[in-house]
């Protein structure tokens, strides 16, 4: 891994699983790009790429859900951050339940946030999405969340740095 690399490696970034909903559609991906932007109103900004599958279903319904992943659950954040067709249904075989707005909240997850989008912007090569958050829970208060250094090349970053 060459310099700029490692040098992303050590931004203090979480690892999530996005849940999306339009209607019965639902969908979920792996970000790590997700933060804070306002107290007043609560939002929340993240970034994402559009050729996701799951975006189009996020842009259209309108909500969204942000899991929390923990430390230890690296397969869950490969299982989502793969790339999908809209026959695969990466939520398949893994506990979750639609939350308020109706979008996917992992059962596993350490916490989560509900969020209505209200904005996207072009960044780069992603999509910025902020959203209102307008509930959510603690589950696990206790548990410790993934960063993501722990995720190793699993996004196939050291292609695009050399």
């Amino acid at each position: 891994m060459n310099e700029i690399a490692a040098l992303f490696r050590r931004l203090s970034v979480g690892v999530y699983v996005i849940g999306a909903a339009d209607g019965e559609r639902r969908g979920a991906f792996t970000a790590a790009w997700v933060t804070q932007v306002s107290f007043d109103p609560l939002l929340l900004a993240l970034s994402v790429n559009p050729q996701n599958a799951s975006y189009d279903i996020l842009r259209a319904g309108g909500v969204f859900n942000v899991n929390v992943l923990g430390r230890g659950q690296l397969e869950l954040a490969r299982r989502f951050g793969t790339s999908s067709t809209r026959e695969h249904d990466k939520l398949a075989g893994v506990a979750w339940h639609a939350g308020a707005n109706g979008a996917p909240v992992l059962d596993d997850a350490l916490a989560y946030f509900e969020c209505e989008l209200r904005d996207r912007h072009p960044a780069g090569d992603h999509e910025l999405v902020v959203g209102l958050v307008v509930g959510g829970r603690v589950v696990r208060p206790t548990a410790a969340p993934m960063l993501y250094a722990e995720t190793g090349d699993m996004d196939d970053s050291r292609v695009l740095f050399g």
